[in-house]
């Protein structure tokens, strides 16, 4: 019964996104709704950037594991991330009408700066994705009592997220995000209501996770230990600012002031509202910690859905399951979108300049099935647990192009010199300390290409100036 259920609200889901598909008539309706969201839906969508297979499950597990001091990243940075964007993008951005990132490097550097920030923010989009399909395949292998085999189900997830989003892009995603707002909502509400009584009551489930030390947040330890920690907070904060699916959500609104107070709203529901999985999957170690304790030792990611299988009646069970399917499927059909239309955009479409905009449409479908298959295979080859793809997946960003936007924005003076040598450098640097010092090296490898990328930009756009300029007097 709860697998049909399941399926009917996908067909649903699926439905919808096919009807808001027949909407679609040009690329900017596919890339960014059109601009036309009013502030509900952008809110809905911002709030659905971020809730999905990590919210609801990687973070859940970590708080199990190893209380709010392993949540720095998310939804501690990730929630700022929202709100620092919000801001510089409905202010700084909005009005120049772009479609992609992408486009605003062009403008603001030139053709080579876009190409290099466009394929760095492609790659970061590999671990994001991968994340939300193998979320998928996890909720498919736990549904059909481990019938059908997590690699199984991711394949099978991906074709109905790539589906619909194939068909109705941006358009298709916000209204979806809408409605599976609401349900994600709703529902995790009433599964925590139940959880509580359950387990003894909100206050005894605090308690218990207060005297396990489960709400220490800051860390204990010498400065690197702080300075570790720092890096994860700022690789989500700053590393995702430069990313196409936030870009997209909050330009999509139909003003810069609903793009803005859009993405505050979004950000703080966002916060708030990943506090609920993070309970029911603790209350469920209160309620049986033998069989909990045996689950995290296999793989904590699965003691949240394992609990509501075992002990929720078939409603609940129902509506948690559908809610988890909602986060997830709007989540994973953005972040598809949005690299494809970046890689469409900023890439292909310059080599390309004579294509019509139906041509453009349908080259971006294309990009995304593509994206879609490579993604695929990354999950099906990776041994990452959710939160490590997703803590992961930024760090190439934060070293390559968030240099470059920030001081592009506020920086007169940067510019392609400074700009080609802070990309460059940056992510030269934290490929080596990666490479030589992994996880072990006393400062984070991203940290050190970051503040690398800042010095580069610096140094080399005051010593091109001259340059700059002689290049500016020769164009006029």
């Amino acid at each position: 019964m709860l697998l049909t259920f399941v399926c009917i609200y996908i067909l649903i889901s699926v439905g919808i996104g096919f009807y808001v598909s027949t909407k679609v008539k040009n690329t900017r309706d596919f890339a960014i709704a059109g601009r036309h969201l009013p502030l509900p839906v952008v809110i809905a969508t911002v709030f659905a950037t971020w809730f999905g297979a990590e919210a609801i499950f990687g973070v859940s597990s970590t708080f199990v594991n190893e209380g709010l001091h392993g949540l720095a990243a998310d939804p501690f940075g990730a929630s700022m991330c929202l709100i620092i964007a919000g801001f510089l993008f409905s202010k700084y951005l909005y009005h120049l009408n772009f479609i992609t990132l992408g486009d605003f490097y062009r403008k603001r550097y030139d053709r080579k700066i876009e190409v290099i920030t466009s394929i760095a923010i492609l790659i970061s989009y590999l671990g994001w994705v991968a994340a939300q399909i193998k979320a998928l395949g996890l909720i498919i292998n736990v549904l059909t009592d481990h019938q059908v085999s997590e690699e199984v189900g991711m394949i099978i997830g991906t074709l109905i997220v790539v589906s619909y989003t194939t068909l109705g892009g941006m358009l298709s995603v916000a209204i979806l995000d809408f409605i599976q707002m609401l349900v994600i909502i709703s529902g995790l509400l009433f599964i925590s209501y139940i959880v509580s009584d359950m387990s003894g009551g909100v206050m005894n489930v605090l308690d218990h996770a207060r005297e396990n030390n489960k709400f220490d947040f800051w860390p204990k330890g010498d400065i690197f230990t702080w300075i570790s920690f720092f890096g994860v907070w700022v690789t989500l904060m700053l590393g995702s600012i430069p990313q196409q699916d936030v870009f997209q959500r909050i330009t999509s609104a139909k003003t810069a002031k609903i793009a803005f107070w859009g993405s505050i709203f979004g950000a703080s529901i966002y916060f708030a509202f990943t506090f609920v999985p993070m309970f029911i999957a603790y209350s469920a170690t209160i309620i049986d910690p033998v069989y909990f304790q045996s689950i995290i030792e296999f793989d904590s990611q699965y003691v949240l859905p394992e609990f509501i299988i075992k002990y929720t009646p078939p409603i609940a069970q129902i509506i948690f399951f559908g809610a988890v399917i909602s986060a997830i499927m709007s989540c994973s059909s953005a972040t598809l979108l949005a690299p494809s239309v970046t890689f469409a955009e900023n890439v292909i479409k310059p080599l390309r300049p004579g294509m019509t905009d139906k041509e453009f449409l349908k080259m971006m479908r294309i990009c995304l099935v593509a994206f879609s298959f490579v993604v695929l295979n990354y999950a099906l080859a990776s041994n990452l647990s959710i939160f490590q793809m997703v803590e992961s997946a930024y760090k190439v960003t934060l070293a390559g192009a968030f240099t470059p936007l920030i001081f592009g924005i506020f920086w007169k003076k940067a510019n392609h010199h400074g700009a080609l040598a802070s990309i460059c450098f940056g992510i030269a640097t934290w490929i080596f300390f990666e490479i030589i010092y992994g996880e072990d090296g006393l400062i984070p490898a991203q940290l050190i290409g970051l503040f690398v990328s800042m010095v580069s930009m610096v140094l080399v756009s005051l010593m091109t100036q001259k340059l700059t300029l002689t290049g500016a007097a020769k164009k006029t």
